[in-house]
């Protein structure tokens, strides 16, 4: 059933062996009568790394005899015989029943083949381990393969490594099979060495991996030591021993413990909103920047990371001062200062700082040590005051302290404010219960950031919220408002009744003290070295004070370097990747603690930090408010990929949490409050701005997308209005660029106001590559938001243009999202090439009104397609470009609306390029030149172009100029429900447009031309747009001059069918397979609408010849009865030398009302 054992030394050996390339048919392995099952074992890596040498290439691989896939099925040695003829081979699986019946090597199986996997060969695939080199052999050939629990197939089994990203610091990055691996066919060459395609890392694959290798000694902290005591530290700051008594005294035990609870609930709410974003995936580096970031995008986080390590910066400053200004007391006391009070405190501060600074950059490990001293020394503090309310000290009860008694905790329950309020009080102790993130900020220091930030924040919010509760209570009921020092401050027996405060229980009145101007020196209101004095050792208080300040300037000297790090590393703001380098294995930011230590020895040195601080507060709450708004806006916008492992959230807790934030920002300071979201509104703005290359998949990006899918649901639920319609163009342009006049003119009207697909038809007789298809899509959809063209690019392949144009006309848009109009650019080189190409452009047009489309059609006589024209497409940024995209945007297949005019001198070369029968082969590739012609171009890239180009050129970028003073004159003949007249109204709308005055000219009767004018001014006035001039033509219906007529005649002489001239079933033969022919009956029959085309183009060069755009009705050409020759000459004449002219017909049905 199983191999022979190995020994570990044989194992080494064996696979040293086969790793050869050269190993062929000798290769160890399984005989016939052993099991095939073999486990490939990426996951065990670790395991083989220890009894092998890393940089061995086997490292992850152990032969198949170590290690057999328990009750693994032998193989029937009669399928080893059978082995397809050529790259692949059919691999069966034996049935169990027969497992130990002999089988002859030729008998040929009958159900094995039908139920084996295709295996592919060395030659065919590449390695699902995306950079470790597998060899897989098998018993007869030199067949490599991966296996899969047992079974020959290159499919993988699910596997963490494919889910990592590049640089993934936990493991090695695996690249599973592509579909195309799967399930193309096998067309591929067998590659050299047996090298699997795509098994080389890349440069950016192999730095990561050697990154991730040398990490291998970084220091990583748990949830105690890297979250736990970092947040308790910062959270009992120098408020609790120093401002903590006052509070009491001011506000009282019941509403003190209520300031405390509301501090609590915020930082509790925002503790759950850090816990579910650090649960939902993994948490690197950077703490509230990186969880905002990738949680709103880079806006906000780019915004509130800046603000962010500057107030962490700033806070260092903060706590040093603090520090050194008690240290400053105690040297008064004792009459050693060196200077003066302020100068001292620079001085201490700046020597303090520097020695932080040593303890930060020594190293992560150091910067731990020296914590969880600091958390000793003030816990020992804690509990040494704790200890002292218990011990009542005679001495100490002139000073107010008298234990713990029922009437001293009555007095003070309630509150006594002099010169505060509940909000100013509340403001003063609300930053001692910021440092709630102090964890969170390490984040790439922490083993497990998914587990550590929930349990060491939320945990750390309990125990010191508990603490502070424990100490307003306590202080609030052993300790009276006023003391004055005073030993002889007793009441005698016969004043007792008189005496009503607490204190006089205990034979003392300080009634004396509170009426004096100066007031007592004593109690809780007045001296803040309470709590130094109730405690059972007084210098343990001090120690507790300094443990206080210096561990909270050594979290912020730590925090604001890491998050600043993080923000350069993702380069939202470019001139600050100077501080993105990290040193040695932690990858400390040793830059970043530099301009940390700038910053904060720049405010030790003002030690004037009151109108500071307040602002330094805002900056934390606006990050707080941020990180609740994070997970409201995650939860709202119910992306699939918002799944915290952390369930205990609620997004409209976390939204009551963000309001919450922003009311304490107010009541804190009103002035910071406005002063923080100014500047984070300012570089909100800034980033938003330079919008930096990246996406984190933000849920801002999930809720426009949730908002999108549910107002487009919404609006199809809805019928279309008249006063709602809008253009809605399908326009024909093949690659975005290839057509600029076409794009520019038409995203002039719907810009900001309909919908806009870019159609592309892509034909061919070979077989699509629909892969080439979705890159071009995406490729060429950032080239129109890169040139804000508001459009999008839908491209289809398809055996001719007519059958892709029904795709489009069918298929393109979403909802009442959809097309309701096809623009395409004229034909120029109709009377070129292949004339079933003019029917198929016709039956474009025919089917656009099938499907109840308008039509639109632009003509410049320059022509529209300039893909042609070397040098064009420089348009697209050079990192779209790929090698041959020039090809690429060349290969247009102009069909549909080629522009190559044959009046131009090069008519026979522009014939050719534009022929699409000559094109039709090659434009469907995307990857192969299809014109000769171009590689002379691209040779002599510095020859000019020649006038007609140069013409082109020039007249494809008229329509992203402003247009100056000049008119749209707008030729409405026939009413087609509006369109005609709506396209120049939104035209004129537009800013490059407004200088331009609209021009209605009309047909009419000589007799009636006054009365038909009053009745289209009315009609105008009614609908509400403004025009310049109506002229009504009533010489319509005059003959055109001869010359033309004749003219006429000539240049359709070439496609009459002149059936009179033959035998009717030749003509009928002749008519069937060239519908396009004219017959002499249809000419006679529309000779009438024929005169009227020559007619109105004399008008049109009478009346327009110096308009900016002309808007005309486009002529209706029956099915069946006019050919496509006959509509063609129309539209010829009728817009041949004119200005740029757009011929407009709608789906008939009303797109304008003048009813409210």
């Amino acid at each position: 059933m199983s191999a022979p054992s190995v020994t570990p030394p044989a194992a080494a050996a064996a696979e040293g062996e086969l790793l050869r390339p050269d190993a062929g048919d000798n290769m160890p392995g399984p005989t016939h009568s052993q099991s095939r099952f073999q486990v490939d074992l990426v996951a065990e890596a670790a395991a083989a790394v220890e009894d092998k040498s890393p940089s061995s290439e086997a490292s992850t691989t152990v032969p198949s005899s170590e290690m057999e896939t328990p009750g693994a099925v032998p193989e029937d040695p009669g399928t080893s015989g059978e082995e397809a003829k050529g790259r692949f081979r059919v691999v069966n699986f034996a049935d169990p029943s027969e497992a130990g019946s002999p089988v002859s090597p030729d008998t040929a199986p009958a159900e094995g083949v039908r139920n084996g996997d295709t295996v592919m060969s060395e030659s065919s695939l590449h390695s699902s381990t995306g950079g470790q080199h597998h060899y897989h052999y098998d018993t007869h050939t030199n067949t490599y393969y991966l296996r899969t629990f047992g079974h020959n197939t290159i499919d993988a089994v699910p596997n963490i490594d494919f889910y990592r990203q590049t640089a993934a610091p936990l493991g090695e990055k695996l690249i599973r099979p592509t579909l195309s691996e799967l399930h193309d066919e096998l067309d591929k060459e067998p590659f050299e060495d047996g090298f699997a395609n795509g098994d080389e890392l890349t440069p950016a694959e192999e730095a990561a991996t050697k990154e991730a290798l040398e990490s291998k000694g970084v220091v990583k902290f748990g949830w105690i030591k890297g979250v736990l005591v970092r947040c308790m530290l910062n959270i009992w700051g120098v408020m609790l021993f120093i401002r903590m008594s006052w509070i009491v005294g001011e506000a009282g035990i019941a509403l003190s413990c209520l300031i405390v609870a509301m501090a609590t609930v915020v930082t509790t709410i925002t503790g759950l909103s850090t816990s579910a974003i650090a649960t939902n995936g993994f948490v690197r580096g950077g703490g509230a920047y990186y969880l905002i970031s990738r949680s709103l995008g880079p806006e906000f986080g780019g915004s509130i990371g800046l603000i962010f390590a500057f107030a962490n910066a700033v806070a260092v400053a903060m706590y040093v001062v603090g520090f050194a200004e008690t240290v400053v007391e105690l040297l008064a006391g004792f009459d050693a200062l060196m200077t003066d009070e302020l100068n001292d405190i620079r001085i201490i501060g700046t020597i303090t700082v520097i020695l932080l600074l040593g303890i930060s950059v020594a190293g992560m490990e150091w910067e731990a040590k020296a914590q969880i001293f600091l958390l000793f020394v003030l816990i020992t503090a804690i509990f040494n005051y704790f200890i002292g309310t218990f011990i009542p000290v005679k001495s100490k009860e002139s000073v107010g302290f008298f234990g713990y008694d029922g009437s001293i905790m009555w007095e003070n329950m309630g509150p006594n404010f002099r010169g505060e309020t509940f909000f100013s009080v509340f403001a003063i102790f609300f930053p001692a219960a910021t440092g709630i993130l102090a964890g969170a900020n390490i984040s790439g220091d922490l083993a497990d950031p998914q587990l550590a930030i929930p349990k060491g924040t939320l945990l750390a919010i309990l125990i010191t919220g508990i603490v502070y509760l424990g100490v307003a209570v306590s202080t609030g009921s052993c300790i009276v408002r006023d003391a004055s020092g005073n030993m002889n401050d007793t009441v005698s027996s016969q004043f007792m009744a008189n005496c009503t405060d607490a204190s006089c229980k205990f034979g003392f009145d300080f009634s004396a003290c509170k009426s004096d101007k100066d007031g007592c020196r004593y109690g809780l209101q007045n001296d803040f070295q309470v709590m130094s004095m109730v405690s059972g050792f007084g210098p343990i208080i001090t120690a507790g004070i300094f443990s206080a300040t210096l561990s909270s300037a050594l979290a912020s000297l730590v925090s604001a370097p890491k998050v600043f790090q993080a923000l350069c590393k993702d380069n939202i703001y470019p001139s600050l990747t100077l501080f993105a380098k990290g040193y040695g294995k932690n990858n400390e930011p040793l830059r970043g603690y530099i301009l940390t230590f700038v910053i904060a020895l720049a405010f030790i040195l003002i030690a004037e930090l009151n109108i500071i601080a307040p602002i330094i507060s805002n900056f934390f709450l606006a990050s707080y408010a941020l990180i609740n708004f994070s997970v409201f806006h995650a939860s709202l916008a119910n992306s699939p990929g918002w799944r915290p492992s952390f369930k205990y959230y609620n997004m409209w807790v976390s939204l009551a949490g963000a309001v919450l934030c922003c009311v304490v920002m107010f009541v804190i300071n009103w002035w910071a409050a406005l002063f923080t979201n100014v500047i984070v509104l300012g570089l909100y703005i800034y980033v938003s701005y330079k919008k930096p290359d990246v996406n984190w998949g933000s849920s801002t990006q999930a809720l426009t997308y949730h908002q999108a899918l549910t107002h487009t649901l919404h609006l199809s639920g809805v019928e279309d209005h008249i006063k709602n319609f809008r253009p809605q163009c399908l326009v024909m342009t093949g690659y975005p660029n290839s057509r600029p006049a076409l794009l520019d003119l038409v995203h002039s009207f719907t810009k900001n106001v309909g919908l806009m697909i870019c159609g592309h038809v892509r034909t061919g007789y070979r077989r699509p590559n629909f892969k080439d298809l979705a890159t071009e899509q995406s490729r060429y959809q950032r080239w129109l938001l890169k040139n804000e063209t508001k459009a999008f690019y839908t491209p289809v392949f398809a055996e001719d243009m007519r059958q892709g144009s029904q795709f489009l006309l069918q298929a393109a848009g979403l909802g009442r999202l959809r097309p309701n109009t096809l623009v395409m650019g004229f034909k120029n080189d109709w009377r070129d090439g292949d004339m079933m190409n003019v029917e198929m452009y016709m039956s474009i047009i025919h089917d656009a009104f099938d499907f109840q489309y308008g039509a639109v059609i632009l003509r410049l006589k320059e022509g529209l397609d300039v893909s042609h024209i070397h040098g064009q497409d420089d348009l697209l940024s050079s990192q779209e470009k790929s090698s041959g995209m020039k090809d690429v945007i060349v290969s247009i297949d102009t069909s549909k609306d080629s522009d190559g005019d044959s009046s131009k001198p090069s008519s026979k070369a522009t014939s050719l390029q534009n022929s699409p029968a000559t094109q039709k082969d090659d434009d469907d590739d995307g990857k192969t030149p299809t014109q000769p012609l171009l590689k002379k171009d691209k040779k002599n890239m510095t020859v000019p172009l020649n006038v007609c180009d140069q013409r082109l050129l020039e007249a494809s970028q008229q329509f992203q100029k402003k247009q100056g003073k000049g008119t749209v004159d707008v030729w409405w003949l026939f009413d087609d429900g509006g369109l005609t007249l709506l396209i120049p109204y939104l035209l004129t709308n537009k800013k490059r447009w407004k200088d331009c005055k609209i021009r209605v000219f009309i047909g009419g009767k000589i007799n009636r031309i006054d009365h038909d004018r009053r009745a289209m001014a009315t009609l105008l006035s009614k609908f509400r747009i403004d025009f310049s001039d109506i002229t009504v033509l009533g010489d319509i219906n005059t003959k055109p001059k001869k010359e033309h007529v004749a003219a006429f005649e000539e240049l359709i002489e070439p496609y009459r069918l002149k059936e009179d001239d033959m035998e009717q079933e030749a003509a009928e033969h002749l008519k069937n397979s060239e519908p396009w022919r004219i017959t002499d009956n249809e000419l006679e029959l529309y000779r009438a609408k024929t005169n009227r085309q020559i007619r109105l183009n004399e008008l049109l060069k009478e009346h327009s010849s110096t308009a900016n755009l002309i808007v005309i009705s486009l002529p209706l050409a029956r099915k069946g009865a006019v050919s496509s020759a006959l509509y063609m000459a129309w539209l010829e004449v009728l817009s041949k030398e004119l200005p740029p002219i757009l011929l407009v017909r709608g789906n008939h049905q009303s797109v304008l009302t003048f009813y409210s």
